[in-house]
């Protein structure tokens, strides 16, 4: 039973509510109508997420578990900001396609996003946890493709697990506490261990990151720019809020940042490439929950925020190609800038920030991580890092841009994609570059004062050595470094191949235990039909036992079971 009278602060309107009911209205609009209530909707929810004030919003007594659904702090509001934000951006890009599933399921998705970044308590954390993975996986499906029905089930599996391990760590952890408030946890518990595993599930830790790689590329074109933006980042925050200073975070970020680049070598198909390194700039989030101290922490959010941004301008210019060209391998691509120029240069500009140039806003973030494992006396951390930030350069800012623009033409002769994936593409890469030149904006964001500045001397000589030698060594391979139609295995191999030949395995053994039982009962029931058929003449045991007046319904009986057993077998 709820107690209306625990709820505190007056009214409160929670954005994930009012975009789920507008999502539910969705349907009754078409065409233009529905185009433009979605618009309009998504600007609203980006309006009621600005408004919000810092504090404590809807403490509800429920079942005599007290549940906030409002906690809104600085480091709360910084990704609600950028969901909203994406969300709308998301909207933009997708108006021209006419699919109700798939606009409702993204509006569900973005609202269950926002729902976890608020969430004062674990219960309230799960149901959005929860329902984020429902609507997300129909961002897949809809593709409606064999690969993306069968990649969508994968997903979907994975995160199911995630979810178990979250609720089982949960249940345990209230157990142990008498608590459900989510703060920050000690990784000294099977409770708090089970909730841990249950986020690096969704922030894609290797050896737990496949279904990403798996799934994201067989997404719908626009369903990808919410799939890029939410999940993993949502994962990051809960990190963040739950596990800071966790020490073997930082190596199992850093693990995540070299892992990514070292599969984007190997990818060909131009959106796995962006997922691969999805992971990577995740590594930079994870590793930084790590280090925990201030300036990490603030690296991890703001990395956060820049990278939904510029991701976003990666995978619509990715999608954008696929759209218009039908093709998505570096293999059947090429020359294609003349057509698509303005898809082109909005790229190059996500790229640019990705690859951390100076007057991008990857630049003004991700060193700030790379300088907190510098401050923090983690000398093979900066450099680790230092090297997977000049792998993200010469993967998404040099490989893919030049064989899928530039390079050899293949023939291709697409049109410039639709006005408002431009416009949708343009406003990520504005904020691109409106961060990188003003990354005050940016920092009042950050949960800890910011103490840091970017544009020093040393950071600016020390990555533009980077980017310059990266580029150099790029063009001296560059016939090494094209794109391969051949397959890479991941450690989703083991799923896929080993967890087929477990079931192979154990179905056969259950088979042949089942056999072994039945035959043996084949054999007695034998033996008893045997021995019927020599007291069947008989009045003793078989005449009237118990009124029958001969034996034929027995004979019939045992026969039947005989037979039974038989087909059974």
């Amino acid at each position: 039973m709820i107690d209306l009278s625990m709820i505190t602060g007056g009214f409160w309107l929670h954005p994930s509510v009012l975009l789920i009911a507008g999502a539910v209205l969705l349907p009754l609009f078409k065409g233009v109508a529905q185009q433009v209530y979605r618009v309009v909707l998504a600007v609203l929810f980006l309006y009621v997420v600005f408004q919000i004030e810092q504090g404590t919003h809807a403490q509800i007594a429920f079942g005599g578990l007290e549940l906030v659904a409002g906690r809104a702090d600085k480091l709360a509001l910084a990704f609600a900001y950028v969901f909203a934000l994406i969300t709308l951006i998301a909207t933009i890009y997708s108006l021209h396609v006419r699919d109700n599933i798939q606009h409702v399921a993204g509006l569900f998705y973005a609202a269950a996003a926002v729902g976890v970044v608020l969430a004062g308590d674990l219960i309230t954390l799960y149901v959005f946890w929860e329902l984020m993975m429902l609507a997300s996986v129909w961002l897949i499906w809809r593709r409606a493709t064999a690969q993306a029905y069968a990649a969508g089930y994968r997903y979907l599996m994975v995160h199911a697990v995630s979810g178990v391990m979250l609720l089982g760590g949960i249940v345990m952890y209230y157990g142990q506490t008498g608590s459900l408030t989510f703060d920050q946890m000690q990784a000294d518990s099977w409770a708090s261990y089970l909730i841990l595993i249950g986020f690096l599930i969704n922030a894609a830790v290797p050896p737990l990151h496949a279904w990403l790689t798996d799934a994201y590329p067989e997404a719908t074109i626009t369903g990808a720019i919410f799939l890029s933006a939410l999940t993993t980042k949502t994962a990051v925050y809960t990190l963040i809020r739950g596990y800071p200073g966790t020490e073997f975070l930082v190596y199992l970020g850093t693990a995540m940042a070299l892992w990514g680049v070292v599969y984007a070598v190997l990818a060909n198909d131009i959106r796995r490439l962006l997922a691969y390194h999805i992971i990577s700039q995740v590594g930079y989030m994870v590793a930084g929950v790590g280090m925990g101290t201030a300036i990490a922490l603030n690296g991890a959010t703001a990395h956060a925020f820049t990278h939904i941004l510029y991701k976003s301008v990666l995978f619509m210019g990715a999608g954008a190609v696929i759209a218009m060209t039908g093709k998505s391998k570096l293999t059947e691509l090429g020359g294609i800038y003349k057509y698509m120029p303005i898809t082109f240069l909005l790229y190059m500009i996500g790229a640019f920030s990705i690859s951390a140039f100076p007057l991008f806003s990857g630049f003004v973030s991700k060193t700030m991580v790379v300088e907190a494992a510098a401050v923090d006396h983690r000398a093979w951390i900066w450099l680790l890092l230092s090297m997977a930030s000049a792998g993200t350069f010469l993967h998404t800012g040099l490989k893919l841009p030049y064989f899928t623009f530039l390079g050899k033409d293949a023939g291709l002769r697409p049109k410039e994609a639709p006005w408002n994936m431009l416009l949708a593409m343009g406003i990520s890469a504005f904020f691109c570059v409106f961060i990188g030149v003003n990354p005050a904006w940016l920092y009042q964001f950050m949960p800890n004062p910011v103490e840091y500045n970017a544009y020093s001397a040393g950071h600016l000589f020390w990555e533009l050595q980077l980017l310059l030698f990266t580029g150099l060594g790029f063009f001296l391979m560059l016939k090494h470094l094209g794109g391969e139609a051949k397959l890479s295995v991941d450690t989703d191999w083991v799923y896929r191949k080993a967890g087929p030949l477990l079931i192979k395995a154990t179905a056969a053994a259950v088979r042949s235990t089942w056999r072994g039982f039945m035959a043996a009962l084949q054999g007695l029931l034998s033996s008893i039909w045997n021995g019927l058929k020599g007291l069947a003449g008989t009045d003793g045991l078989l005449g009237r036992p118990w009124g029958i007046g001969s034996t034929t319904l027995w004979t019939v009986g045992i026969a039947s079971l005989y037979g039974l057993v038989y087909l059974l077998r």
